[in-house]
C-alpha cells in the first residue's frame, strides 16, 4: 500500500504516566491505521527521554508527534482526534512495598480516622446533638434520655451506613458503578491541574513543540 493514501488516526490523552524514561508515540496516544507496518513504525517513534535529576514532568505538543510521524513516514496523513497537548509524568513504582511505605500508609490511615472522628464530634457538639436527642426523648417518652438509648444507636448506625453509601465502597468493593461525588470532584481537580501545568509550560517555552 502506498504511503500517500495512508491515514493515521491519533487520539492523544491529556495526562499519561510512564514507568520508563523513554517516551514513545504509543505511550501518549492511541493510534490506528490500515497499514500495519506504518502503524508499528509510528508507534515506536521516540519523542523524549527523561534524565535523572531533571523534571519528571514534560508537556509534548501533538504537533510534534505529527511532525515526527511525517519525517519517519513521508506522505502519510495524520488526523488528530484527541488533546492538543499531553502532560507526561515519569514515575517509578516499587511493587514491593517497603517499611517506609507501610509507615506512610499507617500514618495516612490514622490521620484520616481520627480526623474524621474529630470532625464528626465537633459538628455534633456545635449543633448540640445531645440536647436534641434529650428533647426528642422528653417529647415522645415523657422523660429525658440518659444518652444511651435506641435513638442514639439508630443515629450511629445510620451515620455509618450514610458514609458507606456516600463513598460507594465497602472495603475494596464498589457498591454501584456510579462515581461518587468525591471521585467526580477529584477528576475535575485533576483536569484543572493538568490544564494549569500545560499552560505554565507553554508560557515558559518548555513545551516540546514543532521546530
Amino acid at each position: 500500500m502506498s504511503t500517500n493514501s495512508v491515514t493515521i488516526y491519533l487520539k492523544a490523552e491529556q495526562n499519561v504516566e510512564i514507568q520508563k524514561p523513554e517516551v514513545c508515540v504509543k505511550d501518549i496516544a492511541a493510534l490506528t491505521c490500515e497499514d500495519p507496518h506504518v502503524l508499528a513504525k509510528a508507534k515506536s517513534l521516540k519523542l523524549w527521554t527523561f534524565r535523572e535529576g531533571e523534571s519528571k514532568r514534560q508537556v509534548i505538543s501533538v504537533l510534534k508527534v505529527v511532525e515526527e510521524i511525517g519525517k519517519a513516514c513521508p506522505g502519510v496523513s495524520v488526523e488528530s482526534l484527541g488533546e492538543a497537548d499531553v502532560l507526561v509524568e515519569w514515575i517509578s513504582v516499587d511493587r514491593h512495598k517497603g517499611f517506609v511505605q507501610w509507615c506512610k500508609l499507617a500514618f495516612v490511615s490514622l490521620v484520616s480516622f481520627f480526623g474524621t472522628a474529630f470532625t464528626i464530634m465537633a459538628f455534633h457538639n456545635d449543633i448540640g446533638i445531645n440536647e436534641v436527642f434529650s428533647r426528642l426523648y422528653e417529647m415522645v417518652m415523657g422523660y429525658r434520655g440518659d444518652g444511651y438509648g435506641i435513638l442514639e444507636l439508630s443515629y450511629s448506625l445510620g451515620l455509618a451506613v450514610g458514609i458507606i453509601v456516600f463513598f460507594n465502597h465497602i472495603g475494596g468493593r464498589r457498591i454501584t458503578k456510579d462515581p461518587t461525588p468525591i471521585e467526580v470532584e477529584m477528576r475535575i481537580y485533576e483536569e484543572d491541574v493538568n490544564k494549569a501545568l500545560i499552560a505554565t509550560a507553554d508560557r515558559e517555552g518548555k513545551t516540546i513543540d514543532v521546530s
